[in-house]
């Protein structure tokens, strides 16, 4: 079986600074390099699966620009498969903001042209292995919803920060079967919300050192956070290695409590180190600790 990504790939310029918010002066000196790497949330799921042992491919546009060459590059050295449609205005980029203590502020990328719509020939027919799909919010990737529905697969996606009001969240909300969010801005009963009005059967609400709730038909499962086991460094994938590891459990037909338990340890395992291809927890790393 393979998982396909959509969507979340680029390159994130990662600024360690001394305090968030960053206040005062016209200029101010990092903490450290400035570093680019080949990142982003659909990136970071992918290599997250990656290290649990799982086929994983992605589906995303880049520009004919260094960026999207180095992405390329990137992942064939990865061994992840990836699909790229030409992305008219180039490659995305995003500036991450890390202070000492892990936080992040992230400024995104504006560059993608309204109403651009992926090519038909980049995800249909899916290949015949892929099962599940996990679709990150690019506002092209909504419309690739109704046909990946149609294809049986299952579908997941991550709504980040989203408040549960803002429309532009909504049809990914309503059109996966496993949804994830931060609880940083989210409004009380979006998440029993997103059960009654969409087809999700799961709803997974992230609270960083707080834990995650898992959201169902049945009730609501609270897991506390993991001990990571080391200072932390970067939250950058996090959430990403979270989700990763909830999906590999859930699509093998583990428990609730599984799929949450495994999901908070490699949570925090990846805030132990600077985001990268080495920052998400093995398959056999991940069973010692829940076990």
């Amino acid at each position: 079986m393979t998982l396909l990504v959509i969507g979340g790939t680029g390159i994130d310029t990662v600024v360690p600074v001394a305090d968030l918010p960053v206040l005062g002066a016209d200029s101010a000196r990092p903490l450290g390099p400035i570093q680019d790497h080949v990142s982003h949330t659909g990136t970071c799921v992918a290599l997250a699966l990656r290290a649990l042992g799982e086929r994983v491919s992605v589906i995303d546009t880049l520009g004919d620009d260094d960026e999207g060459r180095r992405i390329v590059a990137a992942f064939a050295s990865w061994g992840i498969g990836l699909r790229a449609a030409p992305a008219p205005a180039g490659t995305r980029r995003a500036v991450n903001l890390m202070s000492p203590d892990g936080r992040r502020l992230s400024l995104y990328d504006g560059r993608d042209v309204e109403g651009y719509r992926l090519p038909e020939e980049y995800y249909r027919p899916l290949p015949a292995d892929v099962r599940h799909v996990h679709v990150t919010i690019m506002d092209w990737a909504r419309h690739l919803l109704p046909s990946l529905r149609e294809s049986g697969v299952t579908v997941s996606t991550d709504l980040h920060d989203w408040d549960g009001e803002n429309p532009y969240h909504l049809d990914f909300a309503r059109g996966a079967d496993v949804v994830f969010v931060s609880a940083v801005q989210l409004a009380s009963g979006a998440a029993g919300r997103i059960l009654a009005e969409g087809v999700a059967a799961k709803v997974v609400v992230t609270d960083g050192a707080k834990g995650a709730d898992l959201h169902t038909a049945s009730g609501v499962a609270h897991r506390d956070a993991a001990d990571p086991g080391a200072p932390i460094v970067d939250t950058n994938g996090a959430g990403d290695a979270f989700a990763a590891a909830f999906l590999s459990a859930w699509l093998a037909g583990e428990s609730d409590e599984a799929c949450l338990g495994q999901a908070v340890i490699a949570g925090a395992y990846a805030c132990t180190a600077p985001v990268g291809a080495d920052a998400f927890i093995d398959r056999a790393t991940l069973t010692a600790r829940w076990n």
